[in-house]
């Protein structure tokens, strides 16, 4: 019997749909590590498994073939030891021919650690795909696994002979803050949406991560125990993060060390500079990578071609690391209770707050009421020349730079202009930040010389306190539209 499975919605109906289906299939399922790959497919099928096997960590050949017979006994009560991964995949493909009618699933989870050095592994698993399984109209293949860089070189991208193999690919992503907090009430927490909001820009949707909570305890006590308490559980999450997904992650980590320190992002060659990486295909590979798992977005400034890509930072838990855990050393007793409100904190918050309205551009669409609208969200910046701000002819509104951190450009002749605000209480728009922003809509008017009309949005957790100057915005979100079901 299926268990709950708090989210997932998609992806449930769309492996119930590959199952039912009346050809064989090879189904990838990739995401970050512990976001919850291997449960959704464990709590949705186990008990339809044919054939099930763990790759194991760090072993060598003998030890993984060990552990694929001990799997061939348990479900089929084969008592031989394969020397090779052919011969393993031979055992395998005689036993199912052996059942009878009905869907074979046969689940491979952390697939990439079985493709030890010389074990002519993937070959293998080739031979067993395109001269079986194929010609079969019963066989579901569905492997897993969190390296990321293999799944897709090895699978999904492939070149050889598994090139084009792959009928499915499927990508697990962290929660929604809607699905985070079905996931806490599902454990008996009283978390209220701001602490949920709170938990969301420090560790995001990540499954794992927020299992680690103890319901009796605050957020912001949570937090501090995982995070800055000696042993604390992610403490050395973020190096093993890396280091899981990625082959040499090094340079993943040099790309996202670099992107923290900019809130809009960066163009290839500026990471390249700043990052000090060849630019060379590695270096797209890499970012592909990165984007592929969620960490990064990448995105075209308003009014710019795609050679002016931008990258930016949105991988909730980096973002915290790098700001608050890198440095490491002996933090004290309470330190994250006692850095909340301090000018480090409101920094961050207001920029990890940024991240999660970007990981909810739907729901902010939604409470727009403009679903049924095509629409590309998006960012702008002007940065002038000295030559144009020392210029007695030029308009003063071209000598200043701008910025606009999320725009959503629809095919309605209307731009919504989003200022994405944390607070933990109304926010109040001052007579100088009401200026501010209609200087910047100045600005962005006479650069771009777009002719679409501005829709002001202010995307705050608790709504505008409400003033003359709240009185002329033209939408508000607050947190419970973030918390609509996308």
């Amino acid at each position: 019997m299926e268990r709950t499975i708090i989210g997932r919605e998609k992806e449930k109906n769309e492996l119930k749909r590959i199952i039912s289906s009346n050809q064989s299939e090879f189904v990838v399922i990739y995401g970050r590590r512990r976001v919850g790959k291997t449960f959704l497919v464990k709590e949705l099928l186990e008990s339809k498994f044919t054939f099930r096997v763990t790759g194991k960590e760090n072993a060598n050949l003998t030890d993984q073939l060990l552990n694929f017979a001990y799997a061939l006994e348990d479900f089929f009560s084969v008592d031989q030891r394969p020397k090779r991964w052919t011969e393993a995949f031979r055992m395998l493909s005689k036993n199912i021919e052996k059942l009878g009618e009905g869907p074979k699933i046969i689940f491979i989870d952390e697939l990439p650690w079985l493709d030890t050095p010389k074990s002519c592994f993937l070959g293998a698993l080739e031979y067993f795909w395109n001269n079986w399984a194929y010609y079969r109209n019963d066989i579901k293949l569905i492997v897993c696994g969190s390296a990321t860089s293999w799944m897709l070189n090895k699978l999904v991208d492939a070149r050889g002979g598994l090139h084009n193999r792959v009928t499915h690919k499927m990508l697990v992503s962290p929660f929604t803050l809607e699905e985070t907090e079905r996931y806490f009430q599902s454990k008996g927490f009283n978390y209220e949406r701001p602490e949920i909001i709170d938990c969301y820009m420090a560790v995001g949707g990540v499954a794992y991560y927020l299992s680690l909570f103890s319901r009796d305890k605050s957020v912001a006590e949570n937090i501090n125990t995982l995070c800055f308490s000696k042993g604390g559980e992610l403490t050395d999450e973020f190096s093993k993060l890396y280091d899981s997904l990625f082959k040499k992650a090094e340079n993943h980590i040099a790309v996202i060390n670099v992107l923290s320190g900019s809130r809009k992002g960066m163009t290839r060659l500026e990471l390249i500079s700043k990052a000090k990486l060849p630019n060379n295909g590695n270096l797209t590979t890499l970012l592909k990578e990165l984007e592929t798992c969620e960490f990064i977005r990448s995105y075209q400034p308003f009014g710019k071609e795609k050679k002016d890509k931008m990258f930016q930072l949105t991988d909730q838990f980096s973002l915290f690391y790098l700001h608050f855990m890198k440095s490491g050393g002996n933090y004290g007793k309470n330190y994250w209770m006692q850095k909340i409100g301090k000018p480090e904190y409101t920094a961050w918050s207001g920029y990890a707050f940024e991240t999660v309205c970007l990981h909810h551009i739907e729901q902010i669409v939604n409470a727009l009421g403009i679903s049924g609208t095509y629409y590309l969200p998006c960012s702008w910046s002007y940065r002038p020349s000295e030559a144009v701000k020392n210029d007695e002819n030029v308009d003063e509104d071209l000598k200043r730079g701008a910025q606009i951190d999320l725009l959503i450009d629809r095919n309605d002749k209307t731009v919504s202009v989003c200022e994405m605000k944390y607070s933990d209480q109304e926010y109040e728009i001052t007579r100088a930040y009401a200026n501010h922003v209609e200087d910047r809509l100045r600005t962005f008017r006479k650069v771009t010389n777009t002719k679409k009309s501005f829709s002001v949005v202010y995307v705050t957790p608790f709504g505008l306190h409400n003033n003359m100057y709240a009185r002329k915005v033209n939408k508000q979100v607050t947190a419970d539209d973030l918390f609509m079901k996308g």
